[in-house]
């Protein structure tokens, strides 16, 4: 721990506590919930939002996180011979203290000693790259105060501006040396006092949020009420409590059916304010302290937001929602949602309609997919950025299997895009905001995207003829200790075809099986026969396809070089492991592929023994559903699911609350919907 100054107990306790009282009768959402080592409740109520998270296993940890700002305050203790075992006893009461917003909440540990290790009060980010790596920024060290039997970290934002404060008070136990003891009935009991000054965001009431086609589930009503705002959507909780615009654009799409309208515009507005001036839709944004940090590096002052615009996917996601929401609503109230002004983000100074901010990003969109159709070559498709190894969702290192050309990029997200700005072109709702050159430049949507429904999708054709196939699985599943038997009953005798997760820089193939075959279920209209090739590859049993008996797997490397293999575990961020929203995102593209009348009856059989199958797995894992993501075990004839970050080599920890994982209260099963 930090240099541990000792005060008195009376000028500690006002540290601690203050002189406000915990809010009185129930708050508006109170919610807890286990998910691996983590026991995590929240809590929202006024100004006050906060997710309280306590961690088990041998690297105990207090952490509260707050969409304010996207701010946190985190302790981590020194290593424990055992668990804590942490149990909350009194659960998150909403707090206001000179000017600051919280929560105080008790909680008790199984364990002799805790030793605190470290503070972390600030911005998120700073709390995950402290959790990752150990180290964050040294402006934001913070001394402790012990005074009498209450440590207090506490401190003004980098500006001067309130900040934040931690107060840990033994309510059975002791203080000594700078570590907690036990209390003669061998556990610690603690008074936790979390504290942030950033400013609150404005909830979006319930009654506002969901409409009567909403399922009746809980888990996924809570997290997505503790996660939207009038302000933003929050992406996930504790790690990305802000705005992310890939997050936000897939959520709102899914949710579409079940969510009311000024929901829907809320998570629009938050995209489209943040537009960069060129069209590009922004990824993350950094605010609060992060902000200052980040401004005073390149020489700015002030808490602007820093808007980070790296990645390519989200670019080509904002048309087809927009499309698909306003072509759904009326022609009055498109008309006066594209007219609604908004102010952006990227320059305060800036106000527009939504319809010209919209056109700026169709143009980019238009402008970036003209060289494919003038060329359809695989150096006219869409890269991500230069110098990045990441650039659509599987935004980790390793994601895209360092290709630079992604698959649900350029097979399915660019086409959907340019289509959308020719369908809005043709319902005339873009009239009022486009120029003579624009529409010259719109007008030419149509014959563009054909070509690249027709050829970029190609490009990814992997075909492995099925004795090699058969020998690479039987390999692959030793390695893991799976078994290879139903893979290999389901290969067949025809050659195993899928698309490949990305493309490399010359054009080669990323040989990994992957779940964005659901990006063009959802966005675009295959072939019969595509549809009988590519669900067909991802729903064989794994490792040959991406099926288990706890869901589907978004990538499966067991056709992929032994070193792609090794990146691409059940503990890597997006591995062999299963993401929510991607298997609620095939769910939705199959009932929409269902809806279609031009299919084959074989073909629409084979879609729906799919469905039935994808179903069967999503709901074998409904207990998890509304976290980000889960890993795997093996044992006694099946796969088990496991919270992801409660392995030993898992690189990361799952969000217990997760935007894009509540999508099923609109993605529901056949006849439920």
């Amino acid at each position: 721990m930090k240099t541990v100054l000792r005060l008195s107990a009376t000028m500690g306790l006002a540290l601690a506590v203050g002189a406000a009282a915990p809010a009185s009768g129930p708050p508006e959402l109170a919610y807890r919930l286990t998910e691996g080592q983590n026991l995590n409740a929240f809590v929202r109520d006024g100004a006050v939002a906060a997710h309280l998270l306590l961690r088990n296993g041998n690297d105990p940890r207090i952490l509260v996180g707050f969409p304010a700002g996207n701010s946190g305050v985190g302790l981590w203790f020194e290593r424990t011979a055992r668990s804590p075992d942490w149990r909350l006893d009194v659960a998150p009461r909403p707090l206001t203290q000179d000017g600051l917003h919280g929560i105080v909440a008790e909680a008790s540990a199984a364990v002799p000693r805790l030793v605190p290790r470290q503070a972390v009060l600030s911005n998120i980010r700073f709390l995950r790259d402290y959790q990752a790596v150990g180290t964050f920024p040294a402006e934001l060290a913070t001394k402790a105060v012990v005074a009498g039997d209450t440590i207090t970290w506490r401190r003004r934002r980098l500006d001067g501006a309130p900040g934040y404060a931690l107060a840990v008070q033994v309510l059975d136990g002791r203080i000594e040396n700078g570590a907690i003891v036990a209390g003669k009935a061998g556990r610690i009991r603690v008074r936790i006092t979390a504290l942030t000054g950033d400013t609150p965001l404005t909830p979006i009431p319930m009654a506002q949020l969901l409409n009567g086609h909403a399922a009746a589930d809980p888990a996924a009503r809570n997290a997505l009420a503790f996660l939207s705002y009038r302000e933003k959507f929050l992406a996930g909780s504790w790690r990305f409590d802000t705005y992310f615009g890939r997050d936000t654009l897939m959520s709102v799409r899914l949710l579409m059916p079940a969510l009311q309208p000024v929901a829907i515009e809320s998570g629009l507005n938050a995209v489209i304010a943040r537009l960069s001036p060129g069209g590009e839709v922004a990824h993350e944004e950094g605010i609060g302290e992060f902000a200052i940090l980040a401004n005073r590096k390149s020489g700015r002052g002030g808490d602007a937001a820093e808007l980070d615009y790296g990645m390519v996917d989200d670019d080509y996601m904002l048309g087809p929602v927009v499309a698909d929401y306003l072509l759904g609503s009326g022609r009055s109230r498109a008309a006066a949602y594209l007219a609604q002004p908004l102010t952006s983000e990227a320059d305060p100074g800036h106000r527009e309609a939504v319809g010209a901010s919209l056109v700026r990003n169709l143009r980019f969109v238009l402008e970036q997919a003209r060289g494919f159709a003038a060329a359809p070559s695989t150096r006219t498709l869409v890269a991500i950025k230069p110098g990045r190894k990441t650039g659509e969702w599987r935004d980790s290192e390793e994601g895209l299997g360092r290709g630079i050309y992604a698959y649900d990029v350029n097979g399915a997200l660019v086409p959907a895009a340019v289509e959308s700005a020719d369908r809005l072109l043709r319902a005339g709702l873009l009239d009022a905001y486009l120029s003579a050159d624009d529409r010259a430049l719109f007008g030419k949507a149509g014959g563009i995207a054909r070509v690249w429904r027709e050829r970029a999708p190609a490009l990814f054709r992997v075909a492995v003829p099925a004795a090699t196939a058969a020998t690479e699985v039987r390999r692959y599943a030793a390695t893991l200790g799976v078994p290879a038997a139903p893979a290999l009953a389901a290969l067949g005798t025809q050659p195993m075809v899928f698309h490949a997760l990305s493309l490399d820089a010359d054009g080669s193939p990323v040989r990994i099986v992957n779940s964005d075959e659901g990006f063009m279920l959802l966005f675009g209209q295959p072939s019969p026969t595509d549809l009988d090739t590519y669900v067909g590859a991802i729903m064989r049993p794994f490792p040959a396809g991406l099926m288990t008996d706890i869901g589907l797997l978004v990538a499966n490397p067991a056709f992929a070089s032994t070193d792609a293999q090794a990146r691409f575990t059940p503990s890597a961020y997006h591995g062999a492991v299963v993401w929510s929203w991607q298997q609620a995102l095939l769910a939705a593209g199959l009932r929409r592929q269902l809806g279609r009348g031009d299919l084959p009856a074989a073909t629409r059989a084979r879609l729906v023994a799919a469905q039935a199958a994808l179903w069967k797995a999503i709901a074998a894992s409904r207990a998890v559903r509304s976290s980000e993501l889960w890993s795997w075990t093996y044992g006694g004839g099946r796969y088990r699911i496991q919270a992801f970050g409660a392995g030993k080599t898992d690189v990361d920890e799952s969000n217990a609350a997760q935007l894009w994982s509540t999508v099923y209260l609109a993605v529901r099963p056949p006849g439920e919907e």
